[in-house]
């Protein structure tokens, strides 16, 4: 089956434009899910909206769009009305900048998309921007109007194609001191972090997504298919929840020799004096939040 396209447009470096299509480049049909039946009945059910005031239910027709300008007061917005905006990013990717993708924070990013030629007119222009941005190593800024939002976006040259990557915009990104400003500094020691470095020596690997396997979604899969069968679904074990660790140092040399490694006489030494974990010391929100989680 093709790829439905998620948008249709226009990429646009200075005078040159090319049409293009976006395609998700990623997908959840391989997910299991499931639908709501009533239980009595064994039929399907469906969502319907009710009428706050009254409790009825509300056809189609007379769904309509509201903004809220005061308690209980709406601004009713059509659907005509809202189509009828239109800036340039509605059917535009206009590249104004250029910047390194290593500059970009990960925490901006957020779904990626396949960006193609429309049609074969426009393959040479596409093929030339393609190439140039792999040939500088750079990626385009540019603004996208998707599913009814503007969102920044970043562009890079990408196979035969390109990848086009959303942004997040900066308010709507917390930033780190907001979670990690009360956190106290830890005096850490170096024999330990060596230890901690050791391990993840011995556990380097290749990034292979294709190793990534989803237990939750085999186990699911497991129990549906019992049920199929008339069996009793299959009993798992609780996973075992982890210990605090009670003795850091020796928790440390256990874990390097079970990955293979061996202590240096560095190690074998008497582990230094530690004071208590600075969770422990302190009182307040956040030891009390970690404590309920």
């Amino acid at each position: 089956m093709a790829v439905r396209s998620a948008w249709k447009g226009y990429l646009k470096l200075s005078l040159v434009t090319c049409a293009v299509e976006l395609f998700n480049a990623t997908t959840h049909s391989e997910k299991l899910s499931f639908r709501i039946i009533n239980r009595k009945t064994g039929n399907t059910v469906r969502r319907q909206y009710v009428d706050a005031g009254t409790g009825k239910p509300v056809e189609e027709e007379d769904q309509v769009k509201g903004y809220e300008v005061g308690d209980d007061e709406y601004l009713l917005v059509e659907e005509d009305e809202i189509e009828s905006v239109q800036i340039e990013s509605n059917h535009t990717l206009n590249l104004d900048g250029f910047v390194q993708k290593s500059e970009i924070d990960p925490i901006y990013l957020d779904t990626p998309y396949y960006l193609a030629p429309a049609d074969e007119v426009s393959e040479e222009a596409f093929a030339v921007i393609r190439e140039a941005l792999a040939a500088k190593k750079m990626a385009g800024m540019a603004r996208i109007v998707l599913y009814r939002r503007e969102r920044p976006v970043v562009i890079e040259a990408r196979d035969r194609g390109m990848l086009l990557t959303t942004l997040r915009f900066e308010k709507l990104v917390r930033k780190p001191e907001e979670v990690f400003s009360d956190l106290e500094k830890v005096q850490t020691d170096e024999e330990m972090i060596g230890l901690a470095s050791s391990i993840i020596d011995r556990k380097k690997m290749k990034f292979d997504p294709s190793k990534f396997e989803d237990k939750y979604e085999e186990a699911l899969q497991a129990l549906v298919k019992a049920k199929q069968a008339g069996k009793k679904p299959p009993v798992a074990r609780p996973a075992e929840q982890p210990s605090n660790v009670v003795n850091l140092f020796d928790a440390l040399k256990k874990s390097l020799a079970s990955e293979g490694g061996s202590e240096t006489a560095a190690t074998k030494r008497k582990p230094p004096a530690r004071s208590r974990p600075a969770a422990a010391r302190k009182s307040g929100g956040r030891a009390q939040h970690r404590k309920s989680a």
